[in-house]
């Protein structure tokens, strides 16, 4: 089988979808998606090229991941037809007190609220679990690459440094983490080989001892003799009292396609359903795409506004009852798009939006200040299996400590009904995220998979209303410009390639235009693969982080 890549991969910046008659894969790393290939070669499935994948990238992308934050994954299985949600993210002990030995505001996170504190690693518990349940290969064959890649150091690249220098004083806190981010007191550079012997050992001890290296074995030693020293009371037993759950996942139909997502407590399907139910009951193509039209993008940041805060409710069914159904009623997304379509404005605004906020206009401005890290990965095989996977470092370990090697940053979970990520102390659910892994079936086969790091839970949406309403090719459909949900002070923040009638649109409405640079690296990049007319296997990685898409 011959490797297929296209121009652009593995840069920041515009790349060209690629075709493989056979397998794709794509990361937002060339070695990851190497490694992924190298799997399927050697006989593997698409699970076991995945768990390779993620085992590897917690080695080279230590900016966006590590083997303790969370893991979770839509597998769509060729032998029964079926798709199967994983949730493995990282889980708060049952009764034992919170413990944030690292100061709020401290790098990594610092624009996410709430003071991080330690919990139990999600990341292997995942691992295990997938491996149990689909894998066919060794468990040590599927280690080599992370092994290696450890021993003898990945180049570092110029967004991986710039990553870590807006991120590094989170783990400068600690003696464990200055030792192993800035060995010598300076970060890796841009071109320098970064290894890591104790990660080598860690992940030599991994393949030989398997998943359980993490769960009761050394590592887990280790780690809960760390968070004793530190004053956590944490026991070798709670590593493992919360199993990673399987589910089914969260369907919804939207002009002809099934949508499959994470369910609940996790917010995306239901927000997506929400979101392109309100697009559609206002005619959204009708109005015409957000990039051009500011009534459309005034729907679309107000859509998203909303999905955010009814999603706010959500949290596990275990210990809370579940209001998926009513969320998620007809009736219910009709009157949202019924409330905005009569709540706007019926004069001109421009001259108030002038003197009490400036001229609107459109330039390049800083970043959105909002959290970077994450991984996703997606991965199909030749006997038709699928797998579209999200491994990040949020949710797992103890914040700013590195153990074996594994930097940890733990959860960010505070009681809020805006708060990303929710969480409580006692009755052993799981906290409520929003993740991106998405897969749409055709006929009850997957037609579509994709998934983003960053802010997801406005830019899947986007991605999916571009493909599905607006008939998008997937490529195109990512590279268009993606907005934020619509702001309190009646400001939208929007990635600054959208038509310059815009903000006067808007303006009109009495709304200002916050304009982000044309291509945000926090609005994610999104790693898809589909199937195309001819039964050939289509895949691509977005431009605004860097990434490789290949296929067999």
């Amino acid at each position: 089988m011959t490797t297929v890549a296209a121009p652009g991969q593995g840069r920041v910046g515009p790349k060209e979808p690629v075709t493989g008659r056979r397998a794709v894969a794509s990361s937002q790393h060339r070695i990851v998606t190497d490694t992924m290939l190298d799997t399927l070669r050697a006989g593997g499935n698409a699970v076991d090229a995945a768990i390779a994948g993620n085992l590897v990238q917690a080695v080279v992308q230590q900016d966006m991941t590590n083997h303790t934050g969370t893991v979770t994954a839509l597998v769509y299985d060729a032998n029964t037809g079926e798709v199967a949600e994983l949730n493995s993210m990282g889980t708060i002990v049952p009764g034992l007190a919170p413990f944030a030995p690292i100061p709020v505001g401290k790098g990594l996170y610092a624009a996410a609220p709430g003071t991080p504190r330690a919990v139990a690693p999600g990341f292997m518990p995942g691992m295990k679990a997938l491996y149990e349940r689909f894998a066919t290969l060794p468990w040590a064959r599927l280690c080599e690459s992370a092994v290696h890649w450890a021993e003898e150091g990945h180049v570092v690249t110029s967004f991986e440094h710039l990553v870590l220098a807006q991120t590094v004083d989170f783990f400068l806190y600690t003696e464990s983490g200055r030792k192993h981010f800035t060995p010598d007191g300076h970060l890796p550079q841009v071109g320098d080989r970064w290894a890591s012997p104790e990660l080598a050992e860690t992940m030599r001890a991994l393949s030989q001892d398997g998943p359980d290296h993490f769960l009761t074995g050394k590592w887990a030693q280790d780690f809960v003799a760390r968070g004793n020293e530190l004053g956590w009371n944490v026991k070798l037993e709670n590593l493992t009292a919360i199993p990673p759950r399987w589910s089914s996942g969260h369907r919804w139909e939207h002009k002809g396609s099934t949508v499959v997502q994470q369910s609940a407590p996790e917010r995306q399907g239901i927000f997506c359903q929400i979101v392109l139910g309100i697009l559609d009951e206002l005619g959204i193509t009708s109005v015409g795409h957000w990039s051009e039209s500011a009534e459309a993008l005034y729907y679309l940041a107000h859509a998203l506004r909303r999905a955010t805060l009814e999603t706010g409710i959500l949290n596990d069914p275990g210990v809370f009852g579940d209001p998926t159904g009513p969320l998620t009623s007809p009736a219910l997304i009709k009157g949202f798009a019924h409330i905005l379509r009569n709540a706007k404005a019926r004069i001109d605004l421009t001259e108030h939006v002038k003197l009490t906020r400036g001229v609107p206009a459109m330039a390049a401005s800083g970043a959105a200040k909002q959290p970077a890290g994450s991984c996703e990965l997606t991965v199909v095989d030749e006997r038709g299996n699928w797998v579209q996977m999200m491994n990040t470092l949020q949710s797992g370990g103890i914040p700013g400590e590195v153990v074996g090697g594994v930097p940890m940053v733990g959860s960010h979970a505070m009681n809020s009904l805006l708060s990303p990520i929710e969480g409580w102390v006692v009755g052993g659910g799981r906290m409520r995220s929003i993740l991106s892994n998405t897969m749409v079936l055709r006929d009850g086969k997957p037609w579509l998979s994709l998934g983003s790091p960053g802010n997801v839970h406005c830019t899947v949406p986007q991605v999916l209303s571009n493909i599905l309403d607006f008939g998008m090719d997937p490529y195109d459909a990512d590279d268009a410009p993606r907005c934020l949900p619509y702001e309190d002070d009646h400001t939208i923040s929007v990635e600054s390639r959208v038509s310059p009638d815009v903000p006067a649109g808007l303006a009109k409405l009495g709304v200002l235009t916050n304009p982000l640079p044309e291509y945000d690296y926090h609005m994610g990049t999104y790693q898809m693969a589909w199937r195309e007319d001819d039964g050939s296997l289509g895949t691509c990685t977005g431009p605004r982080r860097e990434g490789v898409a290949a296929g067999l």
